[in-house]
């Protein structure tokens, strides 16, 4: 039998901006919409390490994360 003692979610996300706002007006709202989804991680108490965070030239915004995937645990994994 084998069973899983350890396992994480490594995810590149791309917060992209909505058209027809300005460029000051895009990037605040790319900036509000990553940091309601970390709030939301937080508040649902997944574990999360981010490993990169890059701004384009274009206002968006890439983010590489670990997190925890369901409720597994995730070992030394977010160390």
């Amino acid at each position: 039998m084998k069973r899983i003692t350890a396992a994480c979610l490594e995810q590149t996300i791309h917060f992209q901006q909505k058209e027809g706002l300005s460029p000051g007006e895009a990037r605040e709202q790319v900036r509000q919409e990553y940091a309601f989804y970390k709030a939301q991680l937080d508040r649902r108490r997944v574990p999360y390490k981010i490993l990169e965070e890059r701004e384009q030239p274009d206002g968006t915004l890439i983010i590489r994360l670990k997190r925890q995937n369901n409720t597994q645990p995730v070992g030394s994994y977010l160390d």
